[in-house]
């Protein structure tokens, strides 16, 4: 699609919500409080699939920005981030004859010489390339990840409507510095994700800091086959998350066990984080192995950040909401001009968030027992909470700070409960935390 014709397109859809907008808000002025919540819900629901049909039609980096948006479910309403999620489905491929054209752009030579065999038919497809097996003249097993032409010139000019249609419809409501700063950490990720030169870097570093955990597998990059825009690695295939669900579950807890170090490693030894666990972004083996792909979203701690998130995770298991209330404040998502919250508002929602953990009695690391994913309960508990919770929403606004780390844990939830497992994980949370041995509050509810 050329530039002028994602400009209109674009533009016409922020012309459309804008109406719809307006319509909302002279629908305001009439009817009970609760009618007027109902009616911003279903302008929210409306908006929020035309704004996902138009980004599905369109590759590149708005329909990024998209896959992205429904997984920051702190920043976006719940409408808006469930229609979404469409958006995270793979996207119809580009023609081959477009592929080859790029690859040989980029890569100098003609994809015969370049490549022994490689396949028409792409392995996957997604936003901004799709990838290909290949085989090297020198008899290796590859795939090729190519990028679709003229992404990256577009970021900018699809970033500034996507965020002018939420603005239009009330969804950002934060103010403009905030804004920025989100966005701006959006941005970067977009252009980070699009340089698959860094996706080489990162691949060593992190290829390098697992190469000793056992059951891991990251793929290797050929750099005689690699440019910012093309990315041709060793084929590490396996199955998908649909299919390691019906493997025994003591095969799902090694795969499990496996996914949680691969974050919290990332995190808390080496203050880097692979923060886009889609589950495209993996693949599993029968023996519990796991591989990992697509390293282009990278984000980077420094060690006084890792050091807070560290205390935050040590208040909340030890029910210290006072000192967790100040950890909320210094990362960003406590309004440090508001007042502190009642205690109890904390521990109900620790209740609901440590208890896939495995911990049995809140506040008390001595209780624990295996956790059900595929019963799991947690995010219909957090949406019936956050409904209750409505009254206090003021004091919080999203961090740019925890958007990626935040995006990481979502995303590592969910891929436990589609692989359906049952795992203790308070046990694997000691190899990153110093916990003490912590007594229970006697003020501390009951499960």
């Amino acid at each position: 699609m050329s530039s002028k014709k994602r400009f209109l397109k674009l533009a016409g859809m922020t012309a459309s919500i804008a109406g719809k907008a307006a319509k909302n808000s002279i629908k305001s002025f009439a009817g009970s409080e609760e009618d007027k919540l109902t009616a911003r819900s279903e302008m929210l629901q409306t908006v929020g699939l035309q704004i996902a049909d138009t980004l599905g039609e369109m590759k590149g980096a708005v329909m990024k920005v998209g896959q992205i948006a429904s997984q920051y479910k702190d920043v976006f309403p719940p409408e808006v981030s469930k229609a979404l999620e469409k958006l995270q489905k793979d996207a119809p491929p580009m023609p081959f004859a477009v592929i080859k054209q790029q690859v040989e752009k980029e890569l100098g030579q003609p994809i015969e010489a370049l490549f022994a065999q490689f396949e028409q038919s792409p392995f996957a497809a997604a936003s901004i390339g799709q990838v290909h097996k290949a085989v090297l003249p020198t008899g290796e097993a590859v795939v090729v990840k190519v990028q679709y032409p003229d992404v990256d010139t577009s970021i900018d000019s699809d970033l500034k409507h996507v965020r002018l249609a939420l603005k239009i419809t009330g969804v950002l409501n934060m103010d403009k510095t905030l804004q920025d700063k989100i966005f701006a950490e959006i941005r970067d990720s977009l252009y980070d994700e699009l340089d698959y030169s860094k996706e080489a870097h990162n691949l060593a570093i992190f290829g390098s800091f697992h190469s000793e955990d056992e059951g891991l597998i990251i793929p290797k990059v050929f750099h005689s086959h690699s440019t910012k825009r093309i990315l041709t690695l060793s084929q590490e295939l396996g199955e998908k998350l649909e299919v390691a669900a019906t493997w025994d579950n003591d095969i799902k807890q090694k795969i499990a066990t496996r996914l949680f170090d691969f974050s919290a490693g990332q995190l808390f030894k080496l203050y880097r984080l692979h923060c886009d666990p889609h589950p495209g972004n993996f693949a599993f083996r029968p023996d519990g192995s796991v591989i990992a792909y697509d390293f282009g979203g990278i984000k980077s701690y420094s060690h006084d950040e890792v050091a807070l998130f560290k205390r935050f995770a040590i208040h909340c298991l030890s029910g210290d909401v006072t000192a967790l209330e100040q950890d909320l404040v210094s990362i960003g998502i406590k309004k440090n001009n508001d007042a502190p919250l009642p205690p109890d508002f904390y521990k109900d929602w620790l209740q609901i968030g440590l208890t896939p953990y495995g911990f049995t009695q809140l506040f008390d690391l001595s209780k624990h027992a295996p956790y059900d994913f595929a019963t799991s309960q947690t995010h219909f508990q957090a949406i019936a909470k956050a409904k209750e919770s409505l009254k206090y929403w003021q004091s919080f606004q999203p961090a740019p700070l925890t958007m990626m780390l935040d995006r990481t844990i979502s995303g590592q939830y969910w891929n436990l409960v589609n692989l359906k497992v049952k795992i203790d994980l308070s046990e694997l949370i000691h190899r990153y935390i110093d916990l003490p041995t912590l007594p229970r509050p006697a003020d501390s509810p009951r499960p």
